[in-house]
């Protein structure tokens, strides 16, 4: 109406506007492939797309030009962990080298997000999913909110936990030595009976709730990995492999209380060496 044309929005990316040059080709005869790349250059000037990476390329609300769109960062790091545990340990040295790789980078791109960064450096608490929302308006940066939702997901998947075919499976092959405490340490828990219960966590190990189930995993120099049931009855079942059958699997999942706690010990060898 003012004399101004405009790119149409459907057309959202050069790929687009290609394939609706070749729509009307044969109306136009040569002139469109006589047009075709100024249009194209023209297009791309407009939208700068090649500078565009997400909403760090423009104003959107608290976020400014040059922010860090830490979200995706995360989804990374999910998206790397998944792949680890996609990538099966082989015979081959160079799939396992592969995975390794993996691995490393993993903890790389987790080193430079959420807890490991300090709030000068982040702009913000690291651990608020809400840290860019005002008092006088909600939640302005909903991606926080599953930036550290990714995060947590990811904390939980180093533990190595796999459900399958209504069996557990504990692959703790991501897990790092460092994540284990040095020195006995209390460990406070919310019991399948809706009680508050405290046990010890030993020396070289770390401790978890899953279903209301205390887990304790403890590092072992020698032997191999191995997994143990305490049952309700005080009765202690030692399973040759870090997994659960189907059938007490069920127990854990139904929290019915027959099972009491879980205690794995892993070998070094077993854990996530960088």
């Amino acid at each position: 109406a003012n004399g101004c044309y405009r790119f149409n929005a459907a057309l959202s990316n050069s790929d687009a506007l290609n394939r609706q040059l070749d729509a009307v080709a044969a109306d136009y005869n040569d002139s469109v492939e006589a047009a075709r790349q100024p249009l194209l250059k023209l297009y791309e000037q407009v939208f700068n797309h090649k500078a565009f990476t997400g909403r760090s390329g423009g104003m959107f609300g608290f976020e400014g030009l040059g922010s860090i769109y830490w979200h995706m960062v995360s989804k990374l790091l999910l998206a790397v962990q998944e792949n680890f545990f996609a990538a099966k340990p082989h015979q081959n040295d160079l799939d396992n080298n592969s995975r390794q790789r993996l691995g490393r980078l993993y903890y790389r791109i987790r080193k430079g997000i959420g807890f490991n960064k300090t709030p000068s450096e982040y702009g913000a608490f690291p651990t608020d999913p809400y840290s860019h929302t005002p008092k006088h308006i909600g939640a302005q940066q909903p991606g926080m909110t599953g930036q550290v939702k990714d995060e947590v997901i990811a904390r939980f998947g180093e533990l190595g936990v796999r459900v399958g075919g209504g069996a557990v499976v504990f692959d703790p092959s991501l897990l790092r030595a460092c994540e284990f405490v040095s020195e006995p340490t209390p460990y406070r828990f919310l019991d399948v009976d809706g009680k508050w219960q405290t046990i010890t966590v030993p020396r070289s190990g770390l401790a978890f709730s899953w279903c209301q189930l205390p887990l304790v995993y403890q590092r072992v120099d020698q032997g191999s990995s191995s997994l143990t049931v305490t049952w309700q009855t005080g009765e202690k079942q030692t399973l040759p492999d870090l997994a659960l059958p189907p059938e007490i699997a069920k127990e854990l999942f139904r929290r019915s209380g027959a099972i009491r706690q879980i205690d794995l010990s892993i070998t070094n060898s077993a854990l996530f060496s960088e």
